[in-house]
């Protein structure tokens, strides 16, 4: 009987009674669901050549003169790279729930196949118990012969181990699909974060589309008045930066160059994502640099080499090209000492949208320029973590960030009103003002 019962037994299991039942249904749904992450693929590479495609445009629009037209253009053709950007994270998600679904299938299907294989065995032993009167050790004992004997145990043997292999080969099996069904849920939710990160950009560049018809309205859409409203922009910065840089050379702060990171210590990070840098890397001939610099700090090399000379002469950040919206990172962990918008005041071409950090390590940050703050005054954030969105508020002819660096000792946050009775433009806007020395050149440290 157990051989009988043995031969039954590798016969199903051999035709796939045990685990193959629900094998051609689960093989047509995969299909079907392989096909249609092989359509999504093929539409994530139409869109990522549109992306290529708009992005030289806007490299070839950002070299030319900067005119009305111009801006208008780079604004809309942001507008449509972002959202065919849009469009690559979303087909990205659906092939993620795809292949999840492929996969929870497929452990269903093993799943299903080990109860019924145990069910199975477990009624083929009941036969076994009903139809074996007599105990194998009774029956190897009372065997005709050694062969005999050996035969019905060598039976008993094989058909235990068949049934372990087999269960053991499933398990594996689920293990393995459960393990590759968490990985692509952890894809998932990665790509559902890009997908809000690229929902901001697309309500900041939705927000400056107000701003460029408001342009068009002040401009009436004539490249005359646009050059006249740019070279007034360009006058009040001035008046204004002169009258900073007088209070700036009496602010009773002393800077300690001690307490400062030393030079070279790459203590901070660049203020972009590891993707944005990378494609800078890729426009190296637009900008003459690997970083999108568009303007460096200070204006001779001395002032580069030596961070803690800035004396009023030339630039006191360094300024990063950016489209509208592109998520703007914390450059190492600290708290935010103050957010604010210049643009608030009426004639204030200055920082527009800023936000300023404060780091444990003697210097903050600020970012300036931008379309969305997204923290709070006080509140903590990490290296990395996304503080507000680029744009081109206050005194900005393009899309771009103010990056900058300062000694926290020298620092104070005011209205230019506050300190000794400022009368300019922006005497009424809240930002950050520092002692000349305070001014480090970010170079030195990123």
């Amino acid at each position: 009987m157990i051989r009988y019962l043995f031969f039954i037994f590798l016969f199903l299991l051999s035709a796939g009674f045990f685990f193959g039942i629900t094998g051609f249904v689960l093989a047509d749904t995969v299909s079907d669901i392989q096909r249609q992450i092989s359509v999504n693929n093929k539409q994530v590479e139409a869109l990522q050549a549109e992306i290529v495609s708009f992005q030289k445009e806007l490299d070839v629009l950002g070299a030319k003169k900067n005119t009305l037209q111009s801006t208008i253009s780079s604004l809309t053709l942001s507008q449509k790279k972002l959202s065919s950007e849009i469009k690559v994270t979303q087909s990205k998600i659906a092939s993620a729930n795809l292949k999840i679904k492929e996969l929870t299938l497929s452990i269903g299907d093993k799943e299903t196949a080990i109860a019924k294989n145990q069910n199975s065995i477990a009624k083929a032993l009941r036969i076994i118990a009903e139809n074996e009167q007599v105990p194998l050790v009774a029956r190897l004992i009372s065997s005709n012969s050694l062969r005999e004997a050996w035969q019905t145990a060598d039976y008993a043997v094989q058909f235990n181990r068949a049934l372990a292999n087999d269960i053991n080969d499933l398990r594996v099996v689920r293990t393995r699909l459960a393990t590759n069904r968490d990985e692509v849920s952890t894809t998932k939710a990665s790509l559902v974060a890009l997908q809000k990160d690229l929902s901001l950009q697309k309500r900041s560049v939705d927000a400056s589309k107000t701003a460029q018809q408001q342009l068009l309205s002040q401009t009436k859409n004539q490249e005359v008045n646009y050059q006249q409203l740019i070279a007034q922009k360009k006058a009040a910065e001035k008046t204004f930066e002169m009258e900073l840089i007088n209070l700036q050379r009496q602010l009773n702060l002393i800077v300690n160059p001690g307490l400062l990171p030393k030079v070279g210590s790459g203590v901070l990070s660049w203020p972009f994502s590891t993707a944005f840098m990378n494609n800078c890397m890729q426009r190296k001939n637009l900008f003459g640099n690997l970083f999108c610099i568009t303007q460096y700090f200070g204006n001779t090399s001395f002032s580069t080499a030596n961070p803690q000379i800035y004396n009023g002469s030339g630039h006191n950040a360094i300024d990063i090209a950016a489209p509208i919206g592109t998520a703007v990172k914390s450059a190492l962990a600290g708290v935010v000492l103050a957010t604010g918008n210049t643009d608030l005041v009426r004639g204030c071409y200055s920082f527009g949208k800023w936000i300023m950090v404060v780091h444990s390590n003697g210097i903050s940050t600020i970012y300036s320029h931008l379309s969305e703050i997204d923290v709070d005054k006080g509140q903590s954030v990490n290296t990395g973590q996304t503080l507000g969105l680029s744009g081109m508020t206050g005194y900005a002819t393009g899309p771009h960030i103010h990056f900058g660096v300062y000694a926290t000792d020298g620092t104070q946050i005011m209205t230019l009103k506050q300190f000794r009775g400022a009368n300019v433009g922006c005497s009424n806007a809240t930002m950050p003002v520092a002692t000349l020395t305070a001014y480090l050149n970010p170079l030195s440290y990123l």
